[in-house]
């Protein structure tokens, strides 16, 4: 299809309309309104390219979908969860309904273009097809691909948000399928917040502010199923880790009846234009099996049909806060190890509340010097630095005020008065870290840490010996040994930390970023400081 000219949505919506879109009955007046505009303003359907339309999509093949994509940007899609879903994904899921009890009706939360639909109604020729969407570009996209594949008499598509569908009652089940979008929820409104609080109240749960749309997916399914239906959904993984996911396992290991989840390896990267993650959940509503299958998965071509995984019993679960490092089994502590927080604490840096003021290039701040401190103020500045930072003089200050300003003399409590007196100094003031400190001018940086780490990033964190004695922010974490250790234990204890981490020991986020947090970081198994502090051992004695 490379040689077909969708260059505009305007011709985009003249070809749904062309292809069968208009046939449906109750089209929306948001759908009809971007069909009339097009052909006002002269756009009409080229025959020749329509029948290679049709043939593709017989073939398929999504030449609208993929248009769609290509008009519009992964920037300007992100903001609604615009991922359209692999061929190979929505394979693998209607695999697994192959082996499921044939629906009634399918549902796609999510419609996009209709991937879902097309694979799912054409696996179950006797299914009701719904679709549902917020995009009337969408609807209409979904609406041709039905229409080309002859499903128009057996398809509903709703342009409504999904938490606002009201189900009729059918006989036999229903077939839950798709990948809720992915939207964090600084953009999602306070009315639907609490929409997922009082829902989820109502099954006996809790739920987070802070939980992202596909939680309110998994929800608003359980609200809208029966027992016996069934589903399968693919989302970002990190509701497997994070605080606000634990709506999502409550659900699953109580009455959505979660079967199996399928985890992407972080590095799988699924999804053409999002670095994202992967988890694909299989549930049955009301369903009483004792465990859920957890299956970690190398790759996209490893998915199968869904049926493998180790089964972990849900009263496991239900006690875990992070259920992906079950995916691999729970391993002893081997023989000559224990956990890095017995041998040293890990705290993450102090947070500024505003870089631009209290982080500065050294040159020319007319403050004391010890206020001024070089710190790490970004974590490649660690990644950088390889083994050891033996050098701060490339580093920024972070500007560093005693809470109690009558430490300084008078000299310099008139410079940093001056400094505080300031127009966009002072506006910090009223910001909210500034607010919550005992002054609001101190940040508050901490000792140097002997060993400095990264957190945040799509490879393994780094670790690395401060010999420069570089102070850091909240970019890294410090590693403080709880008792004296010697150079070389120090040494070998970052050698080793530096080779045996893997990201599957951190919690992975949408956008393929894997996170360590402090407690996190204590449980990395470490050789006892007996062995750390031999000169004669390396990491490759283990």
């Amino acid at each position: 299809m490379s040689g077909m000219a969708i260059e505009s949505f305007d011709t985009l919506v003249t070809y749904a309309a062309a292809l069968g879109a208009m046939e449906f009955p109750h089209v929306s007046a948001e759908e009809r309104a971007l069909v009339d505009i097009a052909a006002r303003r002269g756009f009409s359907v080229n025959t020749s390219e329509a029948a290679l339309v049709t043939e593709a999509i017989r073939r398929g093949e999504d030449p609208l979908g993929e248009a769609f994509c290509r008009l519009r940007s992964p920037a300007e899609r992100r903001p609604h969860g615009q991922t359209y879903t692999p061929d190979v994904l929505v394979d693998a899921m209607v695999r697994w309904t192959l082996d499921q009890p044939a629906p009634t009706r399918i549902i796609d939360t999510g419609v996009g273009s209709g991937r879902y639909l097309l694979a799912a109604g054409q696996a179950h020729s006797d299914a009701r097809i719904v679709g549902v969407d917020i995009d009337p570009i969408a609807a209409l996209m979904a609406r041709a691909n039905l229409a080309v594949a002859g499903m128009t008499d057996r398809s509903t598509i709703h342009l409504t948000d999904y938490r606002s569908l009201r189900c009729d009652t059918v006989d036999g089940p229903t077939l839950f399928i798709g990948n809720p979008p992915y939207v964090r929820h600084h953009q999602i409104s306070c009315e639907w917040k609490q929409w997922l609080a009082d829902v989820a109240a109502r099954y006996g749960h809790k739920a987070s502010r802070l939980a992202g749309l596909h939680v309110h997916f998994f929800l608003a399914t359980l609200a809208a199923a029966k027992p016996g239906d069934y589903g399968t959904f693919v989302t970002s993984s990190e509701w497997l880790d994070v605080n606000y996911g634990a709506l999502v396992r409550d659900l699953l290991t109580d009455q959505l009846g979660g079967e199996s989840i399928h985890v992407l390896a972080p590095d799988a990267l699924p999804f053409a234009d999002a670095a994202t993650t992967a988890a694909i959940t299989c549930f049955r509503r009301g369903s009483q099996e004792p465990s859920i299958r957890l299956q970690p998965v190398a790759s996209v071509l490893d998915l199968g049909r869904l049926d493998g995984g180790v089964p972990v019993a849900k009263d496991v679960l239900r006690t875990a806060t992070r259920w992906s490092p079950l995916l691999h089994g729970e391993k002893a502590m081997p023989e000559g190890f224990i956990e890095l927080g017995q041998l040293a604490r890990v705290h993450r840096g102090a947070v500024t509340g505003a870089n631009k003021v209290w982080v500065r290039s050294p040159a020319g701040i007319d403050l004391p010097d010890r206020v001024l401190h070089r710190c790490v103020t970004r974590a490649k500045e660690l990644f950088v630095a390889d083994d050891v930072l033996d050098d701060s003089s490339h580093l920024k200050v972070v500007i560093d005020l005693p809470a109690n300003l009558d430490e300084l003399n008078d000299d310099e409590r008139r410079a940093v008065r001056r400094f505080l007196r300031r127009p966009d100094v002072a506006a910090a003031r009223d910001g909210y870290i500034a607010s919550t400190r005992k002054a609001w001018w101190s940040v508050g940086l901490k000792a140097p840490a002997p060993i400095l780490a990264t957190y945040m990033a799509r490879r393994p964190p780094a670790f690395v010996i401060n010999e420069a004695e570089a102070k850091h922010i909240n970019i890294a974490h410090g590693i403080y040994p709880r008792q004296d250790v010697t150079a070389t234990a120090l040494r070998n204890l970052a050698a080793y930390l530096r080779t045996a981490v893997t990201l599957r020991q951190g919690r992975t986020y949408a956008g393929g970023l894997t996170k360590f947090e402090p407690r996190e970081m204590e449980r990395i198994p470490v050789p006892e400081l007996e062995v750390l502090s031999d000169d004669t051992w390396t990491p490759a004695m283990v």
